[in-house]
Order: C-alpha cells, then structure tokens, then sequence
C-alpha cells in the first residue's frame, strides 16, 4: 500500500498539500465490495496529482481499477451520471474510452453522505502526461496531429448523443457567457442561483475589470459561438487526458480520459480548448514568448483531416479562442470560493485565466496567434 505524503498540482506548475485527502485503503475495501467481480483489495498503486478530486489506480484480486471520488458539493449522483452517460455514448461509437463499471445495483455512482464515488477500468496504454500540469504544451507536432483527429472523431461521435445542458456550473466547461450579447448582465443574473460566486465578485469592481478584459472579443466571440450547431464536448482536451501506444514521436491514441469538464457546447469550442490547453505555454507567461504556432497548427491539421474546416470556420475559431475559458474560470471561482474556501486560489482563476489569458491575445504574441489560426485556411 502507498503511504507516503500525497501532493497535488497546484495552479502555477508547483505542488501543494491537496484539498481533498487520498483515498484510503478503508474507503477502496468500501467501493469494492459493491463490485464484487473485481474481488478484494491487494494494493493502492498510484494516486493522481490532479487537484479538483482524489483518484487512484488499484489492484485487486480479480483485475484493475480506477477509483475517483469527489465532494458531494462538486458532485452528486444526478451530475456525475451526466458526463456517464456521454462517455458510454462516444465509447459505443468506437471512440477509446476507459469503460465505466456498474455496481451491483446497476449504478455507476456510488454515494455515502459525503461524497460519491465512480470506478473505471484502467486506460489503456502509456500515460506519457501523467506528470503534465494543466496549460503545459503538447510534446510536439506528431502527438498533436494526433490529438486533434481523436477530438474530431469524438465529435462525429458525440452527434449521436443528445440530451440538455449539464445540471451544475460547478467544474463544467460551459459557453452561455461566452455566447451572450451581455455576459456581465448574464453573470448577474445567475448571482441567486450562484451565491459563492456573487460573494466573490461583490467584492471589487467586477464588471469594470472583466468588461475591460473581454471587451475587445466579446461581439465576435458571441457572434461566432451563436452560429454553431449545439454538440457534447469534451471540455478538457489537454494531452495528460489521453493515453497512448507508446512514448514515441509517432505514437498514437489509446484511450481519452476524464469527461468531468464535458457539457453541451459546440465543437469548435472544444477545439478552441485544445489549442488554449496544448500549445500556449501559459505557466511561463512571465517569460514571453509562450505561443506554439507549430503545436496549434497541427492540432487544426489533425481536426481537418477526420472532420474539414472552412476558412470561415477558422476565423470563427480565433474568434472563440480568446475567451473560451470564461465559462470555465469563473465556475473555478466558484468553487474555490464557495467549496474549497481558497480565496487565493480563486484569486488565480479570476485575475490570471480569466482577466490575464484575454488580455494576452490583446499584446503582439496573441494577435499573431491568433493571425496564424485565422490563416490556416488560406
């Protein structure tokens, strides 16, 4: 068994104490005793960094499992059961999807009091990124070709699957601010419904700071989110969500991970991620020159090759890009806020990856990127 100190990711590519203590041996004996064809406990074998959750890898006496368990207040059975729902979906249509086990009720959610519980069979392959921190680039432009035919092939996939928007803004990767005429009317709005978020804001001058960072792509990133067909994304496309054949250059997909960002949006906002997420180094954003043309470049290569962009699709993408993470960060405002009571690392989401991230596409480096993808297809 692991007992050593676990520690976690933490949002500036350092390692923090986790907020959410590792599975314990107790609760793993819990959950595998509603899996009895798995059998029982023999070892914890690795738990993840990542920070939003706690996750393990484990061995028992009848195979491997993946066992991850969130918050109650992050997750419920009604929320998680969601992004189930749609990996099955993209997993039956031939996407490499880790399969989600059922318990003896039938169920892929199990709830205690506290917390809620989900068990999956390890992916398959070579976890390359394990160590990757989110905002780290892709390891070069083979892996990103890759990576960007595997996002189309999910998307072709994931048009089979129709059901409504995520239950929850909590952790979720939605676009309604990013599509709205009036995002600052719209996040006042949802201030009742929002009430950790409404805490955070009222606190400063919020509509001056994130009109002022939005301003300059706010019409045409609604305008263009607007005039896309609705489809389940991903949400999270950054490499260490996928497995793969092998370490080298020419490997390929194996399996795709973790759909806890998943929601209903449209597909070029999950390319938009993929390009935020994989070829814009944002960690060393104090150091400049953190835009990968080539990585982004290729992402778009690999998309088009399974799923072909107009030339007006691409302006629509750099039109998007720029604030496709304005959903996102402030749902991590909110949680941070209101769950984890991190005023500091809500702080990071609202100053850095929302109000920070815009503003970078406004210097010379963003406009050239953002010149780069709008060319692509000329």
């Amino acid at each position: 068994m692991i007992d050593d100190a676990h520690l976690a990711h933490g949002l500036a590519g350092d390692q923090l104490e986790p907020d959410w203590p590792p599975l314990t041996v107790d609760e793993v004996v819990t959950v595998l005793a509603r899996h009895p064809s798995l059998g029982t406990l023999r070892s914890i074998d690795w738990r993840s960094p990542r920070p939003l959750s706690a996750a393990a890898l484990v061995t028992a006496t009848a195979g491997r499992a993946f066992i991850k368990r969130h918050h109650r207040s992050v997750r419920d059975e009604r929320t998680l059961a969601e992004e189930h729902r749609f990996s099955d979906a993209v997993r039956a249509c031939g996407v490499p999807v880790p399969r989600i086990l059922r318990g003896m009720d039938g169920e892929s959610v199990i709830g205690t009091d506290q917390w809620v519980y989900e068990v999956q069979e390890p992916a398959r392959g070579t976890d390359v990124y394990r160590e990757a921190y989110s905002w780290s680039p892709i390891g070069g432009e083979r892996h990103a070709l890759e990576a960007g035919a595997m996002l189309a092939r999910l998307h072709d996939a994931a048009i089979t699957f129709d059901a409504p928007q995520r239950s929850t803004d909590i952790l979720v990767a939605r676009a309604e601010l990013l599509s709205s005429d009036d995002p600052l009317d719209a996040i006042a709005a949802q201030w009742s419904m929002r009430p950790a978020l409404a805490q955070y804001l009222v606190d400063r001058d919020w509509r001056h700071e994130i009109d002022a960072a939005i301003a300059p792509w706010q019409a045409r990133a609604a305008q263009a989110s607007r005039a896309q067909p609705p489809l389940w994304t991903h949400g999270d496309w950054h490499v260490s969500n996928l497995y793969w054949s092998g370490d080298k250059d020419d490997a390929t997909i194996t399996d795709v991970l973790d759909f806890g960002l998943s929601a209903r949006t449209f597909a070029l906002f999950d390319l938009a991620t993929a390009i935020e997420r994989n070829a814009i180094a944002w960690l060393d954003i104090d150091k400049g020159h953190i835009a990968r043309h080539d990585l982004a470049l290729a992402l778009i290569r690999g998309y088009c090759a399974i799923r072909p962009l107009t030339p007006a699709d691409l302006v629509a993408l750099a039109d998007v890009l720029p604030l496709v993470h304005m959903d996102f960060a402030l749902s991590e405002v909110e949680y941070f806020e209101g769950i984890t009571r991190r005023r500091e690392h809500a702080d990071v989401a609202y100053y850095t990856f929302l109000i920070g991230h815009a503003g970078w596409f406004g210097g010379a480096e963003g406009q050239g990127f953002l010149k780069a993808i709008r060319d692509a297809g000329q």
